[in-house]
């Protein structure tokens, strides 16, 4: 009877451990033991440096949550600390929802992913006409040739509940930046139009549609809208503060498709989960395979090493560093103001990693790469990272034939100046405005590469473009890490006045993130150096008198310019952003100032003509910012409060609906 007692109690545990996930998972103690300490060691190296406010980190594998854990305070006034099921900001992680949602649609048979975007959205429309040969799929892998990032009021604290209409008019007056299809610099506005297109053909609210089809079956009960316009007010929210402490309000991206939903870790590694064989899933397997799939523009393939191994909304449909190991894995980034994040999952092995930090300036990338990489290497997937030394690189001399690369380039959205210095054997960059210079690289030459702590570069020309690019030794890919701006054998020139001119944003809104893309209190300058080139929210090659376009094709986020007269005073549009001259805004007389909106709504500016002590009243939804003379926001009423000093020069503005009233005290 013992015996028989004996066999059932094993048979009972065989079965259990087929039956339970969690029985399996358990036999990977040292996997999770692994993933705990360098998650631990990685969160609080973070916080402690300033670089995160908190974090929150969790492991699946075989289709359970191993480890799950938060870190730092989500609310430090209310002492509430992170836990797994709290709510953080995604990012461009969303991109995969649409992408997606996107596929569901194929599924369903009422989208084709190679037809024109037209064809589903005949609102669409852009002066360029090559924008009727953008595809479904073009908007997914990045390849779509559109600006980058149509900004204005997409950023903040609450929703824009007129973001589509805003949207298509900016880009009614753009230009594509390339061919469709031609090359893949990172764009969100592809996104956009897919979630524009989801909630087209669906006709279904875009948000709605991703509950029904997506978050319910897949039980992502904690996934949703932005953290600012959650419904459910018993979630905790991970907070972020700024330098000196302050909470800023709660973020709302109104970007859905490109970057405005919210999660907890958890909840990204089940979104993951369902993109493995034995996951549950709600796509075909025919829409999982596309999905999986890199899906490269022309441009792939002309560098040294792999560049862009995009997916359909993932940024990795594979690394090859992992690839030439075994392990085939989907990746995808997100950062906000206010929020970093990143996910990865192992399909074939069914493990998914995601880390999201409350900062922008975390590096939840690499976070997750490493975490992903202890956990693969605990369980045996991976070989143990081993330390090694290298020698110093020693430099070799620089091939003549490179010098044609000096110049200026396009790097990281700003101004840079590349040049080599033959006797050190070493490439220089500096940013510059066009006057002052700060070096931010210096490279030494070394077996075809420029050699420093940031990587590996090289220059190379593709389709008649000079690049400087960066091989990334962590992921072994390549990626443009800035364009030349040629000379311009015929150069033009504005018939508007730039050289010493500050500009002035109009058409902010009150729950508008102001430090959005370019500033409130914006310089520009002609570029002597380049001529027929520009600086105004970055550089651009003057088309018109009063005109001015992109100056390189391979980056991304570029904008366009062009100037008008309104009421007799010179404004400025920049894709959809609305700048007057400075000369514009209103002089501070007397020791009591009244100001109200107009019937435009567009925000108004006083500037102050001597030091001063202010303090201001203003209406109920009402917002106040103060600028000083250079630009640095010193004062917002959406999280100060009392009065400010603000020296001579300094510039005022006042946010809010037309017939709002505000009133300045100066003292």
């Amino acid at each position: 009877m013992r015996k028989i007692h004996k066999f059932v109690g094993c048979l009972l545990v065989i079965m259990l451990a087929f039956l339970s996930p969690t029985a399996c998972a358990a036999a990977d103690n040292s996997a999770v033991d692994a993933a705990k300490a360098f998650a631990r060691s990685e969160a609080w190296k973070a916080i402690n440096a300033g670089l995160a406010d908190s974090a929150t980190v969790a492991v699946l594998d075989n289709g359970v949550t191993v480890y799950a854990e938060g870190f730092g305070m989500a609310d430090r006034l209310q002492s509430f600390p992170v836990d797994k099921n709290t709510l953080f900001n995604i990012g461009s992680i969303s991109k995969v929802y649409v992408a997606t949602a996107i596929m569901l649609l194929v599924d369903d048979g009422k989208v084709k992913l190679d037809a024109p975007v037209v064809t589903y959205l005949p609102e669409f429309t852009m002066l360029d006409e090559r924008y009727k040969d953008i595809t479904v799929r073009m908007l997914l892998n990045h390849s779509s040739g559109l600006p980058g990032t149509v900004g204005p009021n997409s950023f903040g604290y609450q929703y824009n509940t007129d973001i589509y209409r805003e949207i298509l008019d900016i880009l009614a007056h753009s230009h594509l930046k390339s061919q469709p299809g031609e090359l893949a610099p990172y764009c969100n506005d592809g996104f956009t139009l897919a979630e524009m297109i989801v909630a087209k053909v669906s006709g279904m609210n875009y948000i709605d549609f991703l509950q029904q089809r997506i978050f319910a079956p897949l039980a992502l009960k904690y996934t949703g809208t932005g953290v600012a316009e959650r419904p459910e007010k018993n979630l905790l929210v991970a907070r972020h503060y700024t330098q000196d402490g302050k909470a800023l309000p709660l973020e709302a991206l109104s970007l859905l498709g490109s970057g405005g939903l919210s999660a907890t870790a958890e909840d990204l590694c089940r979104f993951a989960d369902s993109f493995s064989p034995e996951g549950h899933h709600v796509l075909s397997p025919a829409a999982l395979a596309e999905m999986k799939k890199v899906q490269p523009p022309a441009f792939a393939g002309k560098l040294h090493n792999p560049n862009s191994t995009f997916g359909l909304g993932w940024d990795f449909a594979e690394i090859p560093t992992l690839k030439a190991k075994g392990i085939n894995v989907l990746g995808k980034n997100g950062g906000t103001g206010q929020y970093s994040s990143m996910l990865i999952t192992v399909p074939d092995r069914r493990i998914s990693v995601a880390v999201i930090c409350a900062g922008p300036q975390a590096n939840a990338t690499m976070f997750s790469y490493g975490l992903l990489k202890a956990y693969l290497s605990a369980k045996g997937l991976l070989p143990i990272p081993t330390d090694s030394v290298a020698m110093p690189v020693k430099g070799e001399s620089i091939p003549v034939e490179l010098k044609a690369y000096e110049g200026y380039y396009i790097h990281g959205g700003v101004l840079a100046k590349v040049s080599l210095d033959q006797a050190a054997n070493t490439l220089n960059m500096y940013y510059t405005n066009g006057n002052e210079e700060v070096k931010m690289l210096s490279a030494i030459y070394s077996d075809g590469y420029f050699c420093d702590s940031t990587g590996q570069h090289y220059f190379t020309t593709v389709d008649g473009r000079r690049y400087l690019v960066r091989h990334d030794i962590n992921f072994n890919l390549d990626g443009v890490e800035g364009e030349k701006i040629e000379q311009l054998a015929a150069p033009k020139e504005l018939a508007v006045g730039l050289d010493g001119q500050m500009w002035l944003r109009r058409n902010a809104k009150v729950f508008e993130e102001w430090q959005n893309m370019y500033p409130y209190v914006m310089p520009s300058q002609r570029l002597s150096s380049l001529p027929g080139y520009v600086d105004f929210g970055g550089v651009k090659k003057v088309t018109g008198p009063e005109t001015a376009g992109y100056a390189v094709a391979n980056m991304r986020d570029l904008s366009e310019l062009s100037f008008f007269k309104q009421e007799g005073e010179q404004w400025a549009w920049l894709s959809g952003f609305l700048f007057s001259s400075a000369e514009t805004a209103k002089s501070c007389s007397g020791d009591l100032v009244k100001l109200s909106i107009g019937s435009r709504g567009y925000n108004e500016w006083l500037k102050i003509d001597r030091d001063a002590i202010l303090s201001f009243t203003k209406p109920d939804g009402g917002r106040i910012l103060a600028f000083d003379p250079e630009g640095n926001c010193k004062f917002d009423s959406i999280i100060d409060h009392g009065e400010v000093f603000a020296a001579a020069g300094s510039f005022i503005t006042f946010v809010g609906n037309p017939a709002d009233t505000f009133t300045v005290q100066v003292r």
